[in-house]
């Protein structure tokens, strides 16, 4: 179980936000996009060890992420693009944003300190690989096993519950961990648990697939 498996409880609170991109006429596509500026902007943040400003950062990319696709059912706009549009910016404002706290470690260097240096960046491509990984195995399963139903735009599958550490636990616990200064200690939780997340849906896949 994670948190991804209650979205539909949350999206009823990003409701008034909707209304008012509703309200100017502003795209779902747009919005996608604002999201993704979002998480760069903190990607920057986070690479000069801005780790405050870059979690308000990340947040506000993580409620715009809900809301687009809000916006797109209630302005009927829906499409098929908007959905894939969706999964690359996020798995794009991930990526950047992990290696911005490992950009934030390269000062390191300048104390002839090899050793901390080249663990920073195992840890950051560690989380990166486990983020990506953790996402990716979703849409191979939708290629290889054929779900195609549909839930509010979305494909309905039975990996959506599977993994007890996907997208929105990376975000809290990355911007957690921004907030109150333990940056690294989140990268590392979001390193060893997105990547045993993964396993856990392989290992699932396997027992219903194989």
């Amino acid at each position: 179980m994670n948190i991804t498996a209650f979205r539909y409880r949350f999206i009823g609170y990003v409701e008034p936000l909707s209304g008012i991109f509703l309200k100017f006429g502003i795209s779902p596509n747009m919005i996608t996009i604002l999201s993704l500026l979002a998480g760069v902007a903190c990607a920057v943040c986070y690479s000069m060890s801005a780790f405050l400003p870059g979690s308000i950062l990340l947040f506000i990319s993580a409620i715009l992420d809900l809301v687009d696709g809000t916006v797109a059912r209630r302005s009927g706009r829906e499409t098929r693009f908007g959905a894939v549009f969706d999964w690359i910016a996020d798995k794009y404002t991930d990526a950047v944003v992990i290696i911005g706290v490992g950009i934030s470690a390269i000062p390191i260097i300048t104390r002839i300190i090899p050793g901390p240096t080249t663990w920073d960046f195992a840890i950051v491509a560690l989380a990166v690989t486990g983020s990506l990984m953790n996402t990716f195995i979703k849409p191979v399963t939708y290629a290889e096993i054929g779900f195609t139903e549909r839930r509010d735009g979305k494909i309905e599958d039975p990996l959506e519950g599977v993994g007890f550490f996907g997208r929105p636990e990376t975000l809290l616990i990355l911007g957690l961990g921004g907030l109150v200064g333990y940056i690294w200690v989140s990268v590392i939780i979001i390193a060893i648990c997105t990547n045993l997340s993964a396993l856990e849906r392989i290992i699932y896949l396997y027992r219903r697939y194989s």
